[in-house]
């Protein structure tokens, strides 16, 4: 069972997720996580994700990839260092959230029910 909640998640300036932006995924269930409500203008991704595929994919989408290329690559790939900074906004909505026991080892079976727990982990972690 894989979960990466981390995958498509926005956060505000200040570091809190949007609602609805924390989406996971679950083998038993189709489509679920799969895409996010929106279109996003930039997304910003560590060198994990750096792949051909998907720098096409996002251009198709009228997406910008901000993701820095791996060392292996013969032509190095450019992006925006000043927008890549902003990275640590996601990683540290993360660690906040996985700070709750339930969210951060996965007891659902259920994307659903999963989604909801991180939502509820949010609202605590963020609102008060």
């Amino acid at each position: 069972m894989t979960t990466r909640p981390h995958r498509r998640s926005r956060t505000t300036r200040r570091g809190s997720p949007h609602a609805g932006q924390c989406l996971g995924r679950d083998y038993r269930t189709r489509g679920a996580g799969r895409a996010a409500p929106g279109r996003f203008k930039r997304l910003v991704a560590d060198r994990g994700y750096d792949a051909n595929h998907l720098r096409r994919d996002l251009k198709a989408a009228r997406t910008t990839p901000i993701i820095p290329g791996t060392r292996s690559r013969k032509h190095p790939i450019r992006h925006d260092k000043r927008r890549y900074r902003d990275r640590w906004r996601i990683e540290a909505a993360f660690c906040r959230l996985k700070d709750f026991r339930r969210v951060a080892t996965r007891y659902d079976k259920l994307a659903v029910n999963y989604a909801s727990a991180v939502a509820i982990a949010a609202v605590v972690a963020f609102w008060c």
